[in-house]
């Protein structure tokens, strides 16, 4: 793909153009605040409320509250769906898709590709089909892998080396949809790569991020100079929007993370620094040190496991805490305009404070 000139978006006007905006994933971290977003209500802004209707796609069990309340039309089922992609897609002609649903920590293996490539690709064909205007999809970092040493950056030509079952899974996705970009389908389709992020409306798993950091029980696998790329979630739902809003982003691919990538020395550090100096909580200054060797024997577990069709969330998460993960996010700043607001200390502030103050147990 050919990087497009950089145009000017008007991002606060670009909601009241567009008659239905369907979000997947709308109950999850990053889609909660997106919603909060299109209604007004996202801290440091963009004000974008509008009259535009919105709808959700939420899968049965998931808790819909927050959405009924914002005046959100919700339609339960899943991706796997038939009727409930039929029922999420009626009438929506001329709308925008902001696809963010997926799996990624399964109970099985199959469930990557059921739900990540096979109900991506269904959604995206049935949404051209109902005539959507656009669609802007989340992928991911895994299915360009882990870079070959600490100081080297993905970017949008990076080739694909797939991480592990979900990495294959939207690897294949994201080959689905560029085929349909490069066969000019009329939905234009925006793919998003967004690696770790953090900040408020957290899950279960950062809050024992958290935990672990301040009980000093947090591994460090090998030096701890492998380095991540981070976005913090509102900086995130920016990003989304301006890829939605944007001329310019119609068949194009952008990295979305925090400026620069951090080293993981530098994530458990500042994690720990937030919890003792601003919330004034004992921490203990302690460092598992654990041999780098460890998370290559964690891949090859996982590796082993997967192909077995077995997910194993610990083995999985712990292949990853030795690798550098880091995209350079050049392009979104020059074609989007995407310029990230909040930095590591700032951002894991606001989210420990949206933890406390929603009884999350630090």
């Amino acid at each position: 793909m050919t990087e497009p000139s950089r145009g000017d978006t008007d991002l606060n006007a670009v909601p009241s153009k567009i008659p239905l905006i369907l979000v997947t994933g709308a109950a999850g971290w990053l889609g909660s605040r997106l919603v909060a977003a299109l209604a007004g209500k996202l801290p440091d802004g963009p004000e974008t409320a509008t009259a535009s209707r919105i709808r959700a796609l939420v899968p049965a069990g998931a808790d819909a509250r927050a959405l009924l309340d914002a005046d959100v039309d919700v339609v339960t089922g899943d991706l796997r769906d038939a009727e409930a992609r039929t029922a999420f897609l009626r009438g929506a002609k001329g709308g925008l898709l902001v696809h963010l649903a997926g799996v990624i920590h399964p109970r099985k293996v199959a469930e990557f590709e059921q739900v990540n490539t096979t109900g991506t690709l269904r959604l995206i064909e049935e949404a051209s089909a109902a005539g959507l205007a656009r669609a802007v999809v989340m992928s991911s970092n895994s299915p360009i892998g882990c870079n070959p040493h600490p100081d080297h950056r993905f970017d949008e030509t990076s080739p694909y080396a797939p991480y592990m079952g979900y990495g294959r899974s939207k690897h294949l996705m994201e080959v689905g949809l560029r085929a349909r970009i490069e066969n000019r389908d009329p939905l234009e389709i925006v793919i998003i790569r967004a690696p770790w992020f953090y900040g408020p409306n957290q899950p279960l798993r950062q809050t024992r991020f958290f935990r672990m950091v301040k009980n000093g029980g947090f591994p460090i696998v090998g030096s701890g100079l492998n380095r991540r790329s981070m976005g913090y979630v509102d900086d995130l739902v920016r990003g989304i929007l301006l890829a939605a809003a944007h001329p310019d982003a119609a068949g194009e691919i952008f990295w979305l993370a925090d400026e620069t990538p951090y080293a993981m020395n530098e994530i458990v550090d500042t994690v720990r620094t937030v919890l003792r100096d601003d919330f004034g909580m004992p921490v203990k200054d302690k460092t598992v040190r654990v041999p780098g060797v460890i998370g290559d024997v964690a891949t090859l577990a996982d590796a082993t496991l997967q192909a077995l069709g077995i997910y194993n969330q610990q083995i999985h998460v712990l292949s990853e805490m030795n690798k550098t993960i880091a995209c350079d996010v050049g392009k979104a700043r020059r074609v989007l305009g995407h310029a990230p607001r909040i930095g590591l200390r700032e951002g894991m502030r606001r989210s420990v404070e949206w933890c406390l103050a929603n009884g999350g147990d630090i």
